[in-house]
């Protein structure tokens, strides 16, 4: 069955606000579907936010979500406001950016993700991970799906990148590869032909592993916060 994101979402907002009444804060959608670019195999990821969640509220929304078209595509997040409020704030960053809004809003992020060094936090502690990552893939697993993961999370730290450079946070991939310089360009290109094909070469492997691994060393350094 094919899927009408437009109308599954207005299900899907109906059903949450149904379940949980007043207590909903928010409800959001990131991933492809957020901005546009989703295509069959896509996720449909979803944002919950409650003035707090149990498990018992965890049990419920499972279950609500079974009686839905497409489950098998659902994902997400559930959380409680304070929660979300005393989060690290470099996950923040990217959170509230790739968001988009179905019902309320998470502005009450805004005082936190607005310090200083919010932003270079989200690109250093983004490229530790995919250096760590990246270099542990070259010695011991050699997977191309942990490659293509890691081109992924590639991709957010760019978009911190360019909203450290303009203070335009730009979702959509395209216009994010307007938006910088060679350097990362060459990054989401490399990304992009990944995610397309199902299998590379050994040396392909090598070569984009070297690339990634090379550029988060940069980063690292250029962007240690102080």
């Amino acid at each position: 069955m094919s899927l009408d994101i437009d109308i599954w979402l207005n299900n899907y907002s109906s059903a949450v606000k149904c379940l949980f009444g007043s207590r909903l804060i928010f409800l959001g959608i990131q991933g492809s579907y957020g901005r546009g670019e989703a295509t069959e195999n896509s996720d449909i990821d979803v944002i919950v936010i409650l003035d707090y969640v149990n498990s018992a509220d965890l049990k419920a929304y499972s279950s609500m979500l079974d009686t839905l078209e497409h489950r098998e595509k659902v994902c997400g997040f559930i959380s409680g406001k304070q929660e979300l409020l005393n989060w690290e704030s470099f996950d923040l960053f990217q959170f509230y950016h790739d968001t988009a809004p179905l019902f309320g809003d998470i502005d009450f992020l805004i005082p936190v993700i607005s310090m200083f060094d919010t932003c270079h936090r989200a690109i250093h502690i983004g490229a530790c991970n995919i250096y760590h990552m990246c270099g542990h893939n070259i010695v011991h697993e050699k997977n191309t799906e942990i490659l293509k993961s890691l081109y992924k999370s590639a991709a957010f730290v760019v978009q911190a990148i360019v909203f450290d450079q303009t203070g335009a946070y730009i979702k959509q991939k395209a216009a994010l590869a307007d938006a910088v310089h060679e350097r990362e360009k060459e990054i989401l290109q490399a990304g992009t032909m990944l995610k397309e094909q199902q299998n590379i070469s050994q040396a392909d492997f090598e070569q984009l592993s070297e690339l990634l691994f090379n550029w988060s060393s940069e980063l690292i350094t250029k962007y240690k916060v102080k």
